[in-house]
């Protein structure tokens, strides 16, 4: 005779919680959304630093920026998971025969542990000279600038979305400095009223300005990227 199923099917596999002592209502919420989370399993599984590095790669397989001998910035590289995804897509360890070789930078104000295929400096580019020294790197003008950063939270919405539009505003400018002719400028934005100078600026300097919300982008969170292409230099 067959043993009756329990009806509870994939409920079972929902790692539950508990809120321990000291730990605030808050940090159990997110403990359990990280546990819960496919993409965290996935990254996990797949030797990837942290969920975002799917949404690099969700936004290359739309845009297709990530080519090979593609010469890239990373923005505010930490943890590393965006150089993860870009090292092999722009062939910068030249694993593909008969693909050109690209090179990738990362930069981030803490220490980064290294990537294979990446050269990652400790750099802060708000820096006079910070944008001469990444053409240096890449011995000449970059094909990709992208940013995942995001300013300090506050725990005030209006001014957490003031913050990161500044930041990703003055990521603008630096991709500017550093972006050959045709170049493709990607950051994270958050949704809430503060972005129509962003637009407007990219639009002007970009043949084509999209945002987008990957899928690996939570639901209920308001972050989406902006995806500029076709520098006008």
């Amino acid at each position: 005779m067959a043993k009756k199923s329990s009806g509870r099917g994939q409920r079972d596999l929902t790692v539950k919680v508990k809120t321990a002592r000291g730990r605030k209502l808050s940090s159990t919420r997110w403990l359990q959304r990280q546990l819960n989370d496919p993409y965290v399993r996935r990254a996990q599984a797949e030797g990837l630093r942290g969920r975002a590095a799917y949404k690099i790669l969700e936004l290359d397989d739309k845009y297709r920026f990530l080519v090979p001998g593609a010469r890239v910035v990373d923005l505010g590289c930490a943890p590393g998971g965006w150089l993860q995804v870009a090292v092999p897509r722009i062939n910068a360890l030249g694993e593909k025969q008969g693909k050109a070789v690209g090179r990738i930078i990362g930069i981030d104000l803490q220490e980064v542990d290294p990537v294979p295929g990446a050269e990652i400096h400790q750099l802060d580019f708000l820096d006079d000279g910070a944008d001469d020294k990444v053409r240096a790197w890449l011995d000449g003008p970059a094909d990709v600038v992208m940013s995942d950063m995001a300013a300090a939270s506050s725990g005030h919405k209006q001014t957490d979305h003031l913050r990161i539009m500044a930041l990703c505003e003055t990521a603008a400018y630096f991709a500017f400095d550093v972006l050959a002719e045709g170049g493709t400028f990607v950051a994270k934005v958050l949704a809430g009223g503060a972005e129509g100078e962003l637009q407007k600026l990219l639009k002007q300097k970009f043949t084509k300005v999209a945002n987008v919300k990957p899928p690996a982008s939570r639901a209920d969170s308001s972050e989406k990227f902006v995806v500029a292409t076709g520098f006008r230099g």
